[in-house]
């Protein structure tokens, strides 16, 4: 394969990605989008990089971007939120170094798994998504997941009782910040499927919450999804319960062929080796089985 550096423009600013070719390409490519908070194009412990080679040894074309205000990129930052612009102008580079390919495929984690949710559904050339922990934050869905995964635990832990009888526990302090989390948890938006969903190639509403237009995106994204959640991660187990909750979340799941692992023992940022390498070896299952 070949590693090529590629500078291409959106909006008038300069934009940098790395091209992943090769030697006979498949029809199918990946674009890595670049989430999990502000990063460049190599991704948190270099993991679009090293995800990116090992797609590619097994002949996926890959490209990998830097968006404006990022790493080696001119503008100014634009956040998850308004990155749309972003993608299409690195998938259209995409397109043209591989003319040959028939599908894109959307690849993300965290804020980027938002933002491919926002753009897909919008471009034809788009035909499926990975999904790796969705960052889909509200106040009352932080909350449950802190009181569900981390109080309910702690509760069960030596070394918090230990604590306690040792009076190295302040009570009252973490009483009032319980109750505290149990007044956000019970603040619950009325959820509703949007009608920007039968807006197809349309840019969603900022208008709506971020859960409902991640749910418009979904909808709107005609094509097979990989999801991944991490056991280790309160951002994973946010957008579990919400889903767990919502007819309309595993409404638009079951609609599309939806494949989701859940990885028992892995971090938000699949730090470790043997973290990255289990979900890029269940992600090359994926891609070359449909």
């Amino acid at each position: 394969m070949t590693e090529s550096a590629i500078n291409f423009s959106c909006g008038g600013a300069g934009l940098v990605g790395i091209l992943h070719s090769p030697d006979k390409p498949r029809k199918r490519g990946v674009l890595m989008v670049v989430g999990g908070g502000p990063q460049y194009r190599a991704g948190g412990h270099r993991q679009l990089t090293l995800w990116s080679r090992r797609l590619c040894d097994e002949g996926f074309p890959v490209f990998r971007f830097d968006y404006r205000g990022m790493g080696d990129a001119h503008g100014g930052f634009q956040g998850f939120e308004d990155v749309d612009d972003d993608i299409q102008a690195a998938v259209d580079r995409f397109h043209e170094e591989v003319p040959e390919m028939d599908e894109i495929v959307l690849w993300g984690e965290c804020d980027a798994a938002s933002a491919i949710l926002f753009y897909a559904g919008r471009d034809s050339r788009i035909k499926a998504a990975v999904l790796l922990n969705p960052w889909v934050r509200t106040e009352s869905g932080e909350a449950k997941a802190i009181l569900r995964h981390y109080y309910a635990k702690r509760l069960m832990q030596p070394s918090f009782w230990k604590k306690v009888l040792r009076l190295d526990f302040n009570v009252v302090a973490s009483i009032g910040s319980a109750m505290k989390l149990v007044r956000q948890s019970a603040s619950r938006a009325t959820e509703s499927t949007p009608a920007t969903t039968k807006a197809i190639g349309a840019r969603i509403s900022r208008e709506l919450p971020l859960p409902q237009r991640m749910l418009a995106g979904l909808a709107q994204l005609n094509g097979p999804v990989m999801l991944v959640l991490s056991g280790r991660d309160l951002i994973a187990r946010e957008f579990d319960a919400m889903v767990a909750e919502s007819p309309q979340w595993k409404q638009q799941f079951a609609a599309k062929p939806t494949t989701r692992h859940d990885l028992a023992l892995s971090d938000h940022t699949f730090s470790s080796a043997a973290q990255r390498d289990d979900v890029v070896q269940r992600a090359l299952s994926w891609l070359q089985g449909w």
